[in-house]
């Protein structure tokens, strides 16, 4: 009996994603929900397991493959010791080609990736199996999330196997390749003609083997070589390249004319430089703020407000409150309850637009937006509404962790209503926040500071904080702009408010 195993509910208007790692292969022994492999979106990435017990039958999308939810990934035969099936070996990159008799085998390690750097994703091959080295060639370029890494040849001989596919995540430790110290020429020509195949099969007329994902992709998306910009080494066309190809309009021109070329760099500049690639987050993180500056109609209003009744509330009440919930009273809490009562006076800033229609919400699904070492994401409260205080402060506390440690699932930062981010924990004194699509508001918070205010006709050193709040104007007026932003000041600066529904 065979099982498929298939690409799971990605979430919410995520119809596709890039299969990373396979932590299993053909032939081996695995148990019901044992992770087989690690799924890469533009958000999150997501664990596959396995759906029965058995052996590992053919792995059908492979390592740095682009898959759609529901895809086929791979097949399990039921019982232990199955064959595995001929078609993991499609990948011609990743098959072992056989040694010349009497070659020695060389390890091909990852090389010291720098202090504090633990692990490295293998960007390009510049070799494939059954190619000819020389000792110190280029093999194969890794990328850290600093710098990329050149993995040069500890010896001359045949590539006869490739462990570590484009795509795949290692450690500072793992193996990438296998070198055999034979004699170049004859060995190479007869040791894997069928892994020359497919490359072959979709070159350009340049003397640079594109990227096995990208000549797939090129294939299923009947695009040729050179209707596509290479932005790899060499002008290596990457998978990347052909999506930006198939998704530019056809009259439009090459991506490399679209983009304002970067300004002249001297050499001596140029030498103190160092270039990273995008991870998949910080890309989508910037289309996504781009496309909202570039579909909303974008406007920012700002006030201030006094934190003293707040800071001496928290303070009165903190240590109570922390015996009684086992969580912290903060400020967030007292934040998002000002919201979630600002809302319910101005509701076209918990809507959004669609298409001519506006939808109203009536809940309030609070985004709290987190800085995670790895860039900014916006884990949502569900039904923030219905919270009292410690279930925030609880609810804000797990997803902040579950964010800084990469945990937050797809379903955990979809269907937000509104956004509060808070920049005064960096320092931050004023800013004008950028909505998160397709909410219609974001409240960003800033610094306390003190500051000399007049207060009956006296001056007075007050904690202050300056609001800011961006909204879309084409369904937020001004005033609901103004109004919501003085809601949320009034029941700030008397939180009693709050309890009266005031």
């Amino acid at each position: 009996m065979t099982t498929e195993v298939r690409v799971p509910t990605l979430g919410e208007s995520v119809t596709e994603a890039t299969v990373a790692t396979w932590f299993k292969k053909p032939g081996d022994a695995v148990a019901v929900d044992e992770m087989l492999c690690e799924l890469e979106t533009d958000k999150v990435t997501v664990e596959v397991p396995a759906p029965a017990a058995g052996t590992m039958g053919e792995i059908v999308a492979a390592e740095g493959d682009t898959v759609g939810v529901d895809a086929l990934l791979a097949t399990i035969v039921a019982g232990e010791g199955a064959a595995p099936a001929p078609a993991a070996e499609k990948k011609a990159d990743a098959a072992p080609a056989p040694a010349a008799s009497g070659g020695e085998t060389v390890d091909v390690m990852v090389p010291t990736l720098g202090e504090s750097v633990t692990e490295a994703t293998v960007s390009t091959w510049f070799k494939a199996v059954g190619d000819s080295v020389a000792a110190d060639e280029m093999l194969c370029e890794l990328e850290t999330d600093k710098v990329s890494v050149e993995v040069p040849a500890p010896a001359a001989g045949v590539l006869t196997e490739i462990i570590a596919a484009e795509g795949a995540t290692v450690d500072a430790t793992a193996k990438l390749a296998v070198l055999s110290t034979t004699d170049g020429a004859a060995a190479s020509a007869s040791a894997a003609p069928a892994a020359q195949a497919a490359p072959a099969a979709a070159s350009t007329s340049k003397d640079v083997e594109n990227a096995p994902s990208a000549n797939k992709l090129m294939a299923e998306k009947g695009l040729s070589a050179d209707q596509v910009q290479g932005s790899g080494r060499d002008g290596r066309i990457m998978k990347e390249d052909v999506l930006k190809a198939a998704l530019a309009p056809a009259a439009a021109p090459a991506p490399a004319a679209t983009a304002a070329p970067r300004a002249p760099v001297s050499a001596e500049d140029a030498s103190r430089e160092e270039r990273v690639k995008m991870t998949r987050l910080r890309q989508t993180i910037a289309k996504r703020l781009k496309d909202s500056q570039n579909t909303a109609a974008m406007l920012t209003t700002y006030n201030e407000v006094d934190m003293t009744e707040v800071m001496a509330l928290r303070n009165e009440y903190k240590d109570l409150f922390l015996k009684k919930h086992g969580v912290k009273l903060g400020f967030m809490s007292f934040f998002t309850k000002a919201c979630v009562h600002a809302l319910k006076e101005v509701p076209e800033v918990n809507a959004e637009i669609d298409g001519t229609d506006i939808v109203y919400k009536n809940y309030v699904h609070m985004g709290i937006a987190a800085g995670t070492p790895t860039g900014l994401v916006v884990p949502v409260i569900r039904d923030a509404d219905q919270m009292g205080f410690a279930d925030i402060e609880k609810a804000i506390a797990e997803k902040g962790k579950r964010a800084r440690d990469g945990k937050l699932s797809m379903a955990e930062m979809q269907g937000g209503s509104f956004t509060i981010s808070n920049g005064g924990v960096y320092g931050s004194l004023m800013s004008s926040p950028i909505l998160n699509p397709p909410q219609s508001g974001i409240l960003g918070m800033h610094k306390i500071q003190d500051r000399p205010m007049a207060i009956n006709g006296k001056v007075e050193i007050r904690p202050m904080m300056y609001l800011a709040l961006s909204y879309d104007h084409r369904i937020v007026d001004g005033k609901g702009a103004v109004t919501f932003l003085v809601r949320v000041k009034e029941a700030l600066e008397d939180p009693r408010r709050l309890l009266m529904d005031l």
